[in-house]
């Protein structure tokens, strides 16, 4: 499938593939997506995660198949043969068995409602977005956090900062923009354990640019923050729109960016070089991103030291 979406960057913008699961309709970032096909036999494999329908191999890779029926605690309806979307995220090809796939949207992230906290908990929600569309909501899913359920070595590594060095790294204020609460939770964890103790944190990229809007009127903008830290996916803003803003102000162009998402793949690391970003990481990659966190932050501040000696 060439989802070949957004040629142009930064516009805040996504397509969603619409999909229904027992009469529902859900959503999936194209950019997720490699393939969609008619359903193929699965071979089972004893032992496995009860979502876990088996492996099948469509060329030479041989993908787990999830059914979204037994995640979503709908009965399975052998009746319905389905279709096979095949996703890459966190640099991995997964894929999951779905009832129909209806059609593909382009909508803008300020259309995408984050749920509340009665819908999608830290720990067991699977709803990241809501969006209206044609009088019908399409629930968008957590897709890294259903396999991470299933597989939790595909999530953070957090075990990879049991042997990093804790220094007092409190007066490096780095700014957050991640929407997964349970995400922003690893994360802050992970960058205290490194001594990064200061943190402003943000739930998407629209109160991020505010934040920053708002430190650059006082004129304190490249005090408070000296790193930022953006997932691409969020409601409101984006991470791509965030890294465009901060790129093309004048004031805030030196402050680094680091776009931590699952997304990263050669053609969205494309678009994020030509957006500025400063490194780009997967999101298992705790300890990279903290060794990258040290390395920017170093640069930053040596090259305001030295700006300030002319």
């Amino acid at each position: 499938m060439d989802t070949n979406i957004l040629l142009e960057s930064g516009t805040n913008e996504l397509e969603i593939l619409e999909f229904t699961v027992g009469g529902n309709h859900y959503g999936i970032n194209v950019a997720k997506v490699i393939e969609i096909m008619n359903y193929q036999p699965v071979t089972p494999i004893p032992n496995t995660h009860p979502f876990v329908e088996g492996l099948f191999m469509p060329r030479d890779e041989m993908i787990s198949v999830i059914n979204l029926r037994k995640c979503l605690g709908m009965p399975v309806d052998d009746s319905i043969p389905g279709l096979l979307f095949v996703t890459n995220f966190n640099n991995l090809n997964t894929a999951f068995h779905v009832d129909s796939v209806l059609g593909i949207h382009r909508v803008s992230w300020e259309d995408i409602h984050t749920p509340d906290s009665t819908i999608s908990s830290d720990e067991s929600g699977v709803a990241t977005g809501v969006l209206k569309f044609d009088d019908k909501l399409i629930v968008i899913l957590d897709f890294e956090k259903i396999v991470s359920n299933i597989n939790p070595e595909t999530g953070l590594k957090v075990s990879e900062m049991n042997n990093y060095e804790t220094k007092d790294r409190s007066q490096c204020p780095i700014l957050l923009a991640e929407d997964s609460k349970l995400l922003m939770k690893l994360i802050e964890e992970c960058l205290k354990k490194a001594g990064y103790t200061n943190l402003i944190l943000n739930e998407n990229g629209q109160e991020a640019w505010n934040k920053l809007v708002e430190f650059k009127k006082e004129g304190t903008v490249l005090d408070k923050v000296h790193l930022i830290i953006t997932d691409i996916e969020m409601p409101k803003m984006d991470g791509h729109r965030l890294t465009k803003l901060v790129k093309e102000d004048d004031t805030m162009k030196h402050i680094p960016v680091i776009i931590f998402s699952s997304l990263i793949n050669e053609q969205i690391r494309r678009k994020g070089e030509s957006l500025g970003a400063d490194e780009q990481l997967t999101k298992p990659e705790i300890g990279q991103l903290v060794e990258a966190v040290d390395r920017l932050i170093a640069k930053y501040e040596a090259e305001r030291e030295e700006a300030k000696k002319h």
